[in-house]
């Protein structure tokens, strides 16, 4: 396929960029400046030169292509405004040809629970409120495959930006890191590279449409991750904290996603789609893999 890519220079991006390219697909890498068309060239992509609010040039590129995939994003309060222009050039570029066009979503727009799948319930908190009307508006379109895979906390080689909240946490008076809050509470995890295996896959299936969510079906508590963090870094230890420490911290919107329970087993991901996660947790690169100082 001839797949156009936004975001292909971020942690998720990257990783979609190398999986389709490894699996005999063109990516077209739709970047900013010539800065990052020169990295996506050398890892194998087409670079189109393109800002995603201009419409007649995004769909001017998605027409040039079998489908698309958009996880660009500011991460900051234009976050809606971007993903909103990226829906309305996909509809008019696809609503009559059957292509997909495939989104990244998260976990945390679903509130605590702890068995969440397609069919759960929203229950957004206000740092990702906005997704859901858009991600609707997409999937409302029936003359194309609009797909949103609802990612849980993602991490791997190194990166990611939440596994870095845990990296950065603040110390006691002997060292530990301080946990988010008390700790008690459920992520749902998964690597980077099994993420991007799921973009590949509903691009590859012809009857994949709709939700998705992902998770590896590990449910790490914060305790948990956060003392192999400590590991990681170097420190003796993890110490609970508060949900007061955590809002304190990280501002209360963010600290609300993160004081969340979640876990899913993703199973529509592995019955319709036969995806199998196959690398290591989160708590196993923390202690002995890509994390490690």
């Amino acid at each position: 396929m001839k797949v156009a890519l936004t975001g292909a220079t971020g942690f998720v991006g990257s990783h979609i960029l190398t999986e389709l390219a490894s699996h005999g697909h063109n990516v077209t890498a739709l970047v900013r400046d010539e800065k990052q068309a020169a990295t996506v060239a050398d890892r194998g992509a087409k670079a189109a030169v393109v800002d995603l609010y201009d419409r007649p040039a995004v769909i001017k590129v998605l027409n040039d292509v079998d489908g698309a995939v958009h996880t660009a994003s500011p991460g900051d309060a234009t976050s809606a405004d971007l993903d909103s222009a990226m829906v309305d050039a996909a509809v008019e570029a696809y609503s009559a040809t059957g292509k997909p066009y495939a989104q990244i979503s998260g976990l945390w727009a679903f509130g605590s629970n702890m068995s969440i799948t397609e069919e759960s319930p929203f229950n957004s908190p206000a740092l990702v409120a906005w997704r859901e009307p858009i991600e609707r508006r997409l999937l409302a379109e029936r003359g194309m495959r609009g797909i949103v895979i609802v990612s849980s906390t993602a991490y791997g080689d190194g990166g990611g930006g939440v596994p870095g909240v845990l990296l950065a946490s603040p110390r006691d008076n002997d060292g530990n890191l301080i946990m988010l809050g008390t700790g008690r509470q459920h992520w749902s995890t998964v690597h980077v590279a099994d993420l991007a295996n799921v973009f590949r896959l509903v691009l590859e299936d012809d009857s994949a449409s709709g939700y998705y969510v992902v998770g590896d079906g590990s449910t790490p508590t914060v305790a948990e991750l956060t003392e192999a963090a400590a590991v990681a870094v170097g420190a003796p230890g993890a110490a609970p904290g508060s949900d007061d420490e955590a809002r304190a911290r990280l501002g209360d919107y963010f600290a609300e996603v993160l004081l969340l329970d979640q876990g899913t087993t993703a199973d529509l991901a592995r019955t319709a789609l036969g995806w199998q996660p196959s690398h290591p947790s989160l708590v196993d690169e923390f202690r002995r893999g890509s994390y490690r100082s």
